[in-house]
């Protein structure tokens, strides 16, 4: 992911927030950049309905100054002895890539029309007289992704002429919604959900395509299994979401919504995967955009002032002032 963008043959997992805001929101960019690049789309849920998740994509913006400086409460008055002090880069990368999206805007329903969208929410048919899924669900979307790959000449031999990259978007897979037989057991469903991150990662390491997965990883009580998900796609994230927790009154916090852990990079001809200046990332949401920010914690002039002075023996009230610190980066 050096540079920018995920790259083609790849399977991406996003472990969601406790509620899955944040994790959707993330699908919504991948899905609406899909659309505005001109590639087609495979959309898949159980939980969701696939129509209304394309319907609120986000409008793409023209990156400019009105745009730079939307938000208002991003602004802050840097004192004067912080002024002469190294430009600290937020953004976890220094490159421009892809395009801008305005939260509060929808596409438009003629961009919408014309774009080449697949949508699956359900078993359509395949037979499973050669699976080994206990769950026909799963077996059922692999054979949708394989006949789209087909039909629409994704594969790796297509002619470079009619060459287009399709972008399959799978939320909230291994959910209880994607599980309708009550009978099958735990360790079944822990096994169909390998199989199909098995088969799907070759699926499209073998096509001119692209995978994002969201999983709700908080459902599964084993790590086990959550780590040889992770270990069967190319990179995974983990979003966590400071609502209903300690962190979302921690003032340290204050200036963001949670957590953005990197689990795993891809490693892409070659041997060591692209390493990030800092695996230190936080995000926060705003009205008209969601951010990705380097941690930074805030300054605690106040708290450390009234610390040095509690510090202080009784017979130093003669002093007139105390020199402070104030804890800027760690």
């Amino acid at each position: 992911m050096e540079g920018g963008g995920i790259p083609v043959g790849t399977v991406v997992l996003i472990e969601e927030d406790k509620y899955g805001t944040y994790a959707k929101l993330l699908l919504k960019y991948f899905l609406a950049e899909g659309i505005v690049s001109g590639h087609s789309l495979i959309v898949a849920s159980q939980d969701s309905d696939c129509e209304n998740l394309v319907r609120e994509l986000p409008a793409p913006v023209q990156l400019d100054d009105s745009v730079r400086t939307s938000d208002s409460d991003d602004k802050m008055t840097i004192a004067w002895r912080y002024q002469n002090m190294r430009v600290v880069q937020s953004s976890p990368t220094s490159t421009s890539f892809g395009h801008n999206y305005d939260l509060t805007k929808s596409l438009d329903a003629e961009i919408l029309k014309a774009a080449d969208v697949c949508y699956w929410t359900g078993c359509t048919g395949y037979g499973q007289s050669e699976s080994r899924f206990t769950n026909p669900a799963y077996y059922d979307l692999l054979c949708t992704i394989h006949n789209k790959i087909e039909e629409g000449q994704f594969g790796v031999a297509a002619s470079p002429e009619k060459r287009n990259i399709l972008r399959t978007a799978v939320h909230s897979v291994g959910s209880p919604l994607w599980t309708e037989e009550t009978h099958v057991s735990s360790y079944q469903q822990k096994s169909d959900l390998a199989l199909f991150f098995y088969c799907l990662r070759s699926l499209i390491r073998s096509a001119y395509a692209v995978c994002v997965l969201t999983l709700p990883s908080h459902l599964f009580q084993e790590t086990s299994i959550i780590k040889r998900l992770e270990h069967l796609c190319d990179a995974s994230v983990r979003l966590e979401s400071f609502a209903g927790s300690e962190k979302e009154t921690n003032p340290v916090y204050k200036d963001y919504h949670g957590l953005f852990h990197i689990n795993q990079l891809p490693a892409i001809n070659t041997l060591m995967s692209h390493v990030p200046e800092s695996f230190d990332l936080a995000f926060k949401l705003r009205r008209k955009r969601f951010l990705i920010e380097k941690l930074h914690l805030p300054p605690e002039l106040q708290e450390t002032t009234q610390r040095e002075q509690d510090d202080l023996p009784s017979l130093a009230s003669g002093i007139c002032g105390v020199q402070t610190r104030s804890i800027l980066d760690f």
